[in-house]
């Protein structure tokens, strides 16, 4: 219920319980979190590893921490006892809706798409490894400015994995292309 923007979210499993998730919260009366991730297991150990990833992300990002601070935290919790070497790729942006200013980091996760001056381009830059695998290492945070009418397009491999009856994956391109 916020006229400022339109967020618009969905998640259909194809399988079984697994580690996706996305995540979308104010943090305060101007900035609005966004996180997608997708940790490297299937199951119910993925799902509570998500579940922690996704509690963990979530209290540092709201405690006000930068976002590259805030996904550092979360590393560092993430690898101590990981004895499974699970590990989530992550997006994760905080977006400045008074002045379409948005800090993010991406930890290995698929790049997003930005609509901006009416074309596609992709996000490719990379903050770091995905969390939960080394403790110690930074995440560099980027920033964009946004327009009014720019949209951002987040998603998770199961998008560009997806696989026809002869098995050719959906790819980059064919979602560039369907967006």
């Amino acid at each position: 219920d916020r006229p400022e923007f339109d967020l618009y979210a969905s998640m259909e499993p194809v399988k079984e319980v697994g580690g996706d998730f996305y995540d979308f919260f104010m943090v305060d009366d101007d900035h609005l979190a966004l996180v997608i991730a997708d940790v490297s297991d299937k199951g119910v150990p993925a799902a509570l590893f998500m579940m922690n990833a996704k509690a963990l992300v979530k209290s540092y990002i709201e405690s006000g921490m930068a976002i590259g601070e805030a996904i550092e935290n979360a590393n560092r919790q993430l690898c101590e006892g990981n004895d499974a070497s699970m590990f989530v790729t992550l997006f994760a942006g905080v977006f400045d809706y008074g002045t379409g200013h948005i800090d993010y980091v991406n930890a290995g996760h698929n790049p997003p798409l930005l609509w901006h001056r009416d074309s596609w381009e992709w996000l490719k830059q990379k903050s770091g490894l995905p969390l939960g695998l080394f403790d110690g290492i930074p995440y560099e945070p980027f920033e964009r400015q946004l327009a009014a009418e720019d949209m951002l397009y987040l998603y998770t491999d199961g998008v560009t994995e997806a696989m026809n009856e002869r098995g050719v994956l959906f790819g980059e391109e064919r979602l560039e292309k369907t967006l």
